[in-house]
């Protein structure tokens, strides 16, 4: 009987999460692709301090590595933004925000137990977690991907 009262409901909110997968996808796609974009363009407009900030860090190869970081959130936002080779995008730009995470706020991977608040509020999490998102459910409907067939979108 309970389970009888919940199918009706149940189906409504799925049509309804269905329908809202696509316009959510854009959103997540729109935004944070134009934040990587953003801050790719940072980084490589400012290739002195942000190869600084890498020596400072450790990273080995600064220069190179600003180039390689600064290209990839750069670029890949563009891609990002448009849904063009979304998924594929999606994997540098998650590489990228593992080894932000790992370098620039190592103390908050390390302490992901005792403070879990700081882990989620770091820079990196956002990024990487909008990035996830895309490789996992893809672009949507509303993207290049989908418009030139690239993605199947169900």
């Amino acid at each position: 009987m309970i389970s009888h009262c919940w199918t009706l409901p149940n189906a409504i909110l799925a049509k309804a999460a269905a329908f809202l997968r696509d316009p959510f996808l854009l959103g997540i796609r729109l935004y944070w692709g134009w934040q990587f974009f953003m801050t790719g363009k940072g980084k490589l407009m400012n290739l002195d301090n942000t190869t600084s900030f890498f020596m400072d860090l450790g990273i080995p190869l600064p220069k190179l590595n600003a180039l390689m970081a600064g290209s990839t959130e750069c670029f890949g936002g563009l891609l990002l933004l448009i849904g063009l080779a979304s998924r594929l995008t999606s994997i540098p730009l998650i590489f990228t925000m593992i080894v932000a995470y790992l370098t620039a706020d190592r103390d908050k991977v390390l302490g992901i137990f005792e403070d879990s608040d700081a882990f989620v509020t770091a820079a990196p999490f956002l990024f990487m977690l909008a990035a996830v998102i895309i490789f996992i459910f893809g672009p949507g409907r509303f993207s290049a991907d989908a418009r030139l067939r690239l993605t199947h979108v169900s």
